[in-house]
């Protein structure tokens, strides 16, 4: 019997995703942020947690945007859950760095709404970050998946369709 040693697992190459051009971000919502201390761990670079309130925070002024509030969604018994995240970590963020969180709705299939990011640098020249999530609607007083959207959010995400072919 031969003693084959395993073949390690390796990870795949980050060349691609680190020469991704920046430029592909051009028509998204833009939600500007400046690191803070509270943003930062000890050695002064954004936590990773950070970066996923940004991403909501920019979400919910993109929606805002287009005239729907979260606040409205609440009332008539909508809730958005997060049922999928995906963030790859290019570079780090230090503490007093501006930055800009894009985003943009990649496509709606049902009740399922699937949300494109990249956080970027204010000159569009670096990549910090790239991610993907996927929210569904909820009926927030049965706790149930809805079968399909509201109307009123229907129509607005319409119109968030409708400026990313632009």
């Amino acid at each position: 019997m031969s003693q084959e040693k395993p073949s390690q697992a390796k990870l795949p190459s980050t060349s691609a995703l680190d020469n991704r051009s920046t430029n592909e971000f051009g028509n998204w919502f833009e939600y500007p942020v400046r690191v803070q201390p509270h943003h930062t761990d000890y050695a002064g670079l954004v936590w990773h947690g950070s970066y996923i309130a940004w991403m909501e925070e920019a979400r919910i002024e993109c929606l805002r945007s287009i005239g729907i509030e979260f606040a409205d969604l609440v009332a008539i018994g909508c809730d958005l859950p997060v049922v999928e995240l995906s963030v790859r970590y290019h570079r780090s963020i230090k503490l007093g760095m501006a930055v800009l969180v894009k985003t943009r709705m990649a496509e709606v299939t049902g009740v399922r709404i699937n949300w494109d990011y990249a956080i970027v640098s204010t000159d569009g020249q670096q990549l910090y970050v790239t991610a993907k999530v996927t929210l569904v609607a909820l009926d927030s007083e049965r706790g149930k998946i809805m079968r399909q959207l509201p109307a009123s959010v229907k129509d607005a995400l319409a119109k968030i369709s409708a400026l990313n072919k632009n």
